[in-house]
């Protein structure tokens, strides 16, 4: 490496290594090479896990707690009501990007009519953390 006017010229050597052709993934991709704790913790490409990962997140639950309330709304009406209702000033990209990991877990729906996208509450997924902790019945509880 040289020094060039203080500033420092880089190895030709490095220049691949730094502008690598591999394609950039978000959030819900994993790299079989990933080695890092979020790989650990949430991204073994179990639909469970991305359930889990999906109601993490207090902004996620929120939204579907707001789909549970009205369901079939577009993006701009989500936006608002997490505005108005909870003071959540999400950027409609953000709240976007939350959908997309709810829709990735099965949490959520879509549907186009038009130039518009709906979003639905789905709660089957949800049925595979009841019956992996199913709660004790009443009559196990009295035999104690």
């Amino acid at each position: 490496m040289s020094a060039v006017s203080g500033a420092v010229a880089l190895d030709s050597r490095l220049m691949p290594a730094m502008t690598a052709d591999v394609p950039m993934r978000g959030p819900l991709h994993r790299s079989p090479s990933l080695t890092c704790k979020y790989g650990l913790a949430y991204c073994d490409g179990r639909m469970g896990d991305l359930l889990y990962r999906a109601l993490a997140d207090a902004t996620r639950r929120t939204i579907l707690d707001e789909l549970a309330d009205r369901d079939g709304q577009t993006l701009f009406e989500i936006c608002t009501r997490l505005a108005m209702k909870h003071n959540i000033g999400a950027s409609r990209q953000a709240i976007s990007q939350h959908l997309d990991v709810l829709e990735a877990a099965g949490l959520v729906r879509t549907e186009r009519s038009g130039r518009y996208k709906f979003h639905h509450l789905d709660t089957a997924p949800l049925e595979e953390i009841s019956e992996r902790w199913p709660m004790p019945s009443a009559t196990k509880e009295t035999n104690r």
